[in-house]
């Protein structure tokens, strides 16, 4: 390989890195926002073992990448032999991690769709507005209706399992299922957060409750669905880079002249 084609290999090595330095980047702070973010839905979902998993995978594959790709950047501009081959190992490991983990992503789907509904329907039975250790999660929870405009996970009737929501006398639901086209709500002192009446009611009907008609489960999912494609998309364009960095960095390493430590920068 003439030296010309090493130069060129040599920088289009160094773009690539630095683009995936930029992806590593952007799924470690992905893996952050679920464990920190406390004003959307994922918040609900904190107590899930398998998000938090998840959590952790991805603010570790983020590191690792953001550490090789800076390895990778000083062996291919300083033609190190031992750090373009270490380089390629790494890469390789990761590329086989990122498949392994989307397969059981895959094959977990529907075990995660289950805890996501146990979860959102023990949330909404032990829903308390005087509860002050959970205000943080039934506030999310509250926003997540108001602004879907939907009620329950699957129904309304999901709420009737709240046995201090079900044991008022009068007619009673959550009022962040407040349906604002009803005529049995005042838009003016609209509340948004815990439990509303209706007056000169005598029992508590489920039927009778001016709230949205329609469960949030398929429209959360598709929120969920929303917000993973860019993380799935971020890792698909990982991957890609790291096919063409390998090809590059063994290619690079199988040209370059033997070790040369005087090449690496002293610090």
């Amino acid at each position: 390989m003439g030296s010309g084609c090493i130069k060129v290999t040599k920088y289009f090595l160094f773009l690539f890195n630095l683009l995936f330095f930029l992806l590593g980047g952007m799924i470690l702070g992905f893996g952050i926002w679920i464990l920190a973010d406390r004003s959307s839905f994922i918040s609900v979902l904190q107590t899930s073992s398998n998000l938090k998993i998840a959590s952790y995978v991805f603010i570790g594959v983020g590191a690792m990448t953001m550490l090789v790709s800076f390895l990778g950047c000083i062996g291919a501009v300083n033609e190190i032999q031992c750090l373009l081959g270490m380089y390629f190992a790494v890469l390789l490991l990761i590329l086989v991690a990122q498949v392994t983990a989307g397969i059981l992503v895959y094959i977990h789907a529907d075990e995660v769709k289950e805890e996501m509904n146990t979860i959102v329907t023990e949330l909404m039975m032990n829903y308390d507005p005087d509860n002050q250790e959970q205000k943080a999660v039934q506030d999310t929870w509250d926003y997540v209706q108001t602004e879907v405009k939907c009620c329950g996970w699957t129904s309304p009737l999901n709420w009737t399992n709240n046995e201090n929501l079900m044991n008022r006398t009068v007619t009673t639901y959550p009022c962040s299922c407040s349906d604002e086209e009803s005529p049995l709500v005042n838009t003016e002192e609209l509340v948004r957060s815990g439990f509303c009446t209706l007056v000169n009611t005598t029992q508590n009907d489920p039927m009778a409750w001016p709230v949205y008609t329609t469960g949030c489960m398929e429209k959360v999912q598709k929120w969920l669905q929303d917000n993973l494609g860019i993380i799935l998309g971020a890792c698909i364009g990982v991957a890609v880079i790291e096919l063409l960095g390998m090809m590059l960095s063994i290619c690079l390493c199988r040209h370059v002249h033997s070790e040369d430590y005087s090449k690496v920068p002293k610090y």
